[in-house]
């Protein structure tokens, strides 16, 4: 569908710099001023200059305090805050120890980060929304609907961390799961200690019922959801988190077919691993569908361009993350989708903070709009080595820069290690529209010390999949440590069939990364070789999330495949996979 042209700003007039500079004031003052009085705020070094600031200023001068906030605030990474978060964790947790540890009162969960990078997961705490903010549209998981909407959400918890009273007595029991799942549970105010209370429930508009938001089991989960999408002709939203992840669901599908189809034909519900807490309540909500199995039938499983509407034709829109790592998979759900259907990103953001929303007078899939409501953004220029924190109204169009948050939940001036280039600003109130471009440290450092970024890697291989490899499932870039020196190795899947030039893509992936000058210095040198592109098997990558998903207790939805891979041990399991050198 076509998106209208852009009418971003390329700079700010006086007028917009000073509406900016009000709201982004009012904004900071908002969370830094009841954060000051936390635990963190009051105790931790790296605030010591900013108390020793703000205690010589009228507590009603909000132009001081700002001021004392943005001289003397330092930026920070995890590590100040990790033995305050280590107090959630200790054997008997009393509440007065947590109690406004980061912000006031008691969070309402703790957010573990995704593990993407292999390095042990960050935990934050996630206190309660205000409720003229809970459906604010940057928290929106699910957006209004006509009709229903294919959205697999998992309520796995990694853990329940409990506190107590004085007394001894349990008062609070805290899950840890990722944002989507805290957030979630908040809007609907789904306490963990009534989960299986819960089991009967069916949300309004939802394909999924409740029962399967409690299953762990990978392939369950997935084979689940597709059983009870495909039965429902209702269709017009399809969310996912990344849209990487709709791809393995589609693999399930078309690897499944037969037996949902059956499924649906009989109204069973099949033999799966690790559903017997939930059989009994799916059952009563499953039926025999035999005209809806014979529709199915008919149109087959995935495959044909445009299959997605031919099953749902009511279907309207895709919502899911289509940059950075899920970039790759693009070609093959858009092509599932067809041209009818309007695609864009849920929001910008992560763990630590909800950033953006989409910007649909640009392109909604990778233009955000930075909105402060769960945090205030500064930035770091990336390529100025002086790091001084810059305001919104400082930036430049074009320019490159690392987000800095100073959050609702107690995070001040954190280093969020993304990198992010500004494209304009809004017309009606000059806030900054970004697109993300990598992690900041992402790159794979080879011996001879040249680093592509996460996005170069990224859009080489996409664009050398598409002209000569075939349709690309997804990938990961490993150190090819085979011959010296050390180069790029590609690990990647591919559906359907191997294009008959494909040994080609190596030449243009090398043409392609040849354009950063540090490659291309040290190539010339001698130094660097050109990079490797290794074939594996099909449902490689679906079998890496499963297993990751497995290992680490993190959230179905929240599993990603890294663009560099770090981790020596799955390094070793994607080379039993590979079925072809290019």
């Amino acid at each position: 569908m076509s998106r209208p042209d852009t009418d971003l700003l390329q700079s700010l007039s006086a007028e917009h710099s000073q509406r900016l500079k009000d709201l982004m004031d009012r904004a900071l003052l908002e969370f830094i001023q009841p954060n000051s009085a936390s635990q963190f705020a009051q105790h931790a070094p790296e605030l010591a200059k900013f108390r020793e600031t703000i205690a010589h200023v009228d507590s009603n001068d909000n132009i001081e305090f700002l001021r004392s906030f943005r001289e003397s605030v330092p930026t920070t990474d995890y590590e100040p805050y990790r033995p305050y978060m280590a107090k959630f964790f200790a054997t008997d947790c009393n509440e007065s120890d947590v109690k406004n540890l980061f912000a006031p009162g008691l969070p309402y969960y703790i957010a573990v980060s995704s593990t993407t990078s292999g390095k042990p997961a960050k935990t934050f705490p996630i206190y309660r929304l205000a409720p003229s903010r809970l459906h604010h549209p940057l928290y929106l998981s699910l957006p209004p609907s006509e009709g229903s909407t294919l959205s697999p959400s998992s309520l796995g918890v990694w853990r329940v961390l409990k506190m107590c009273c004085e007394d001894g007595q349990i008062s609070k029991m805290l899950p840890m799961c990722s944002v989507s799942v805290g957030l979630l549970r908040m809007q609907k105010n789904w306490d963990v200690e009534h989960d299986m209370d819960r089991l009967d429930l069916w949300v309004p508009g939802k394909t999924d019922p409740y029962a399967i938001s409690l299953v762990k089991s990978y392939r369950a989960f997935f084979v689940l959801n597709a059983l009870f999408a495909l039965v429902d002709r209702r269709v017009t939203t399809i969310r996912f988190l990344f849209a990487s992840l709709f791809v393995n669901f589609l693999q399930y599908v078309e690897d499944e077919w037969t037996l949902l189809i059956d499924c649906i034909e009989k109204g069973i519900i099949p033999d799966l691993e690790n559903i017997d807490h939930v059989r009994e309540t799916l059952e009563k909500h499953f039926t025999p569908n035999p005209l809806r199995a014979a529709e199915l039938r008919e149109i087959g499983p995935p495959g044909i361009q445009g299959w997605a509407v031919r099953v749902w034709p009511d279907l309207k829109r895709f919502i899911g993350i289509t940059g950075g790592s899920a970039a790759a998979s693009v070609p093959k759900v858009t092509n599932v989708l067809g041209p009818s259907v309007f695609m864009y990103s849920p929001s910008y953001g992560s763990s630590e903070c909800f950033i953006g929303e989409p910007y649909f007078n640009g392109d909604p899939n990778t233009d955000y709009k930075v909105l402060p409501i769960d945090g205030v953004i500064e930035y770091l220029d990336v390529n100025e080595p002086s790091e001084r924190v810059l305001s919104a109204w400082e930036l430049v169009t074009g320019g490159h820069y690392e987000p800095v948050l100073t959050t609702r939940n107690g995070l001040w001036r954190y280093r969020l290690g993304d990198v992010v280039s500004v494209k304009g600003f809004a017309p009606d109130d000059g806030l900054p529209v970004i697109n993300y471009l990598h992690r900041r440290n992402g790159s794979l450092g080879l011996a001879y010390g040249s680093t592509c970024t996460e996005s170069q890697l990224t859009n080489a291989i996409v664009s050398a999949s598409k002209r000569w490899i075939g349709q690309i499932i997804d990938f990961t870039v490993v150190a090819d440590d085979r011959a010296t020196p050390v180069t790029y190795g590609y690990f990647v899947e591919i559906g359907g069939e191997i294009g008959k030039d494909a040994k080609m893509a190596k030449q243009q992936t090398f043409e392609d990364l040849i354009s950063n000058d540090e490659y291309r210095i040290t190539f010339w040198a001698g130094t660097a070789r050109k990079p490797t592109i290794r074939l594996v098997e099909r449902g490689t990558f679906r079998e890496y999330r499963k297993q990751k998903c497995e290992k680490t207790n993190v959230s179905t939805a929240q599993v990603k495949v890294p663009i560099v891979l770090s981790d020596a041990t799955f390094k070793e399991w994607f080379l039993q996979k590979v079925i072809m050198e290019l």
